[in-house]
């Protein structure tokens, strides 16, 4: 009997925040967060990205084949996914646990 391949299971976040400078009124430049579309990011040639619900560090991939997923992000740290309501170890838990922000936030 053969053995079934087991399709890897990978966070989709579609949205992220990316950082972005404006000019300040008192001068110089002042640094915020932006939601975007991981798409966007990826063509604006973004550098700086979290995820936008608890402020972790998101790697984010391409879609690089047709039959791939959508261009995505993925959290890089297991414990945010584990307690971040769009991580999917979160989605995945079974213990009633609440989500909260990242015990190292990307600032």
């Amino acid at each position: 009997m053969a053995a079934k391949a087991v399709k890897a299971e990978t966070e989709k976040l579609y949205e992220c925040d990316v950082k972005r400078r404006r000019v300040s009124s008192r001068g110089g430049y002042e640094s915020f967060w932006k939601v975007k579309n991981v798409t966007e990011a990826l063509v604006d040639g973004d550098t700086e990205f979290r995820c936008k619900e608890c402020h972790g560090g998101v790697k984010l991939h391409r879609k690089r084949l047709p039959n791939a997923p959508a261009a995505h992000a993925e959290h890089l740290s297991r414990q945010d996914s584990e307690y971040c309501s769009m991580g999917m170890y979160f989605q995945q838990a079974v213990d009633g646990r609440e989500a909260r922000l990242s015990e190292s936030p990307v600032l």
